[in-house]
């Protein structure tokens, strides 16, 4: 059976390489890690705008990478003074990729940025600097290093199927989830009530989480994507 193909979100970044240095489409090799060992095969997906489609239909599921704050005006917001420069290539092109990959119902795990690209795609808003809000940094005590702590998950959603009730997680986070996107739930929640994960139930496999669980050492989201991605490309071949 052929191994199913996971397109995972890239940066465009200065980078330096053996000899060299310029402009390189990156990401964690720890997220290209846990899709391997969770049983796909990654295929790295630069930000651009163009052959969105064409891309979605040589991949079987996406995953969206973390990464730098949207730009505000993708919601409708004057920036904060916390919130980062924008790259509005990036953005442009994955709230595009994503929104085209829920209308096909392609499985999604989008993770930290990427659960709040899916918000947005999807209408829904931010809240720009979260330690205003809850009065605690504990989502992103100290830039650099992750942050661990619980999360609750709601009965019943994919992500209890995959984490149980409750699971320690590893955050990184200065923004989170404000308006909710259309036909979007959330289904994790940390101590402070922020929302920490949220799920289309309309579509088959739709989750976006708030925390970076290729940083640790479960890998059941990853596989849950996987599986979701084999489950779709066999939907995809059947004859109609």
């Amino acid at each position: 059976m052929r191994v199913p193909l996971i397109g995972l979100t890239s940066y465009a970044e200065d980078a330096r390489w053996a000899v060299w240095e310029g402009k390189a489409a990156v990401v964690g090799w720890v997220y290209v890690d846990a899709i391997h060992r969770a049983g796909g095969r990654t295929i790295l997906i630069p930000p651009s705008e163009d052959a969105v489609h064409e891309t979605l239909d040589a991949i079987d599921a996406l995953v969206l990478a973390g990464g730098q704050d949207i730009d505000p005006a993708a919601y409708g917001a004057d920036p904060h003074r916390e919130t980062q420069a924008p790259q509005p290539d990036r953005d442009r092109a994955e709230l595009a990729l994503v929104q085209a990959a829920l209308d096909r119902d392609m499985p999604v795990l989008a993770i930290c940025r990427g659960m709040q690209v899916m918000n947005v795609a999807r209408g829904g808003s931010l809240i720009q600097h979260l330690p205003e809000h809850t009065g605690t940094t504990a989502h992103r005590e100290v830039v650099g290093v992750f942050s661990e702590h619980p999360v609750e998950i709601a009965a019943g959603s994919v992500l209890e199927r995959a984490l149980g009730p409750a699971a320690p997680v590893l955050s990184h986070h200065h923004q989170a989830t404000a308006a909710l996107g259309d036909g979007l739930v959330p289904v994790a929640w940390a101590e402070d009530g922020t929302i920490e994960a949220i799920e289309d139930p309309s579509r088959a496999f739709a989750l976006g989480v708030q925390w970076h669980p290729e940083e640790g050492e479960d890998l059941a989201l990853f596989r849950e994507v996987v599986a979701a991605g084999r489950a779709f490309r066999e939907r995809r071949a059947a004859p109609r």
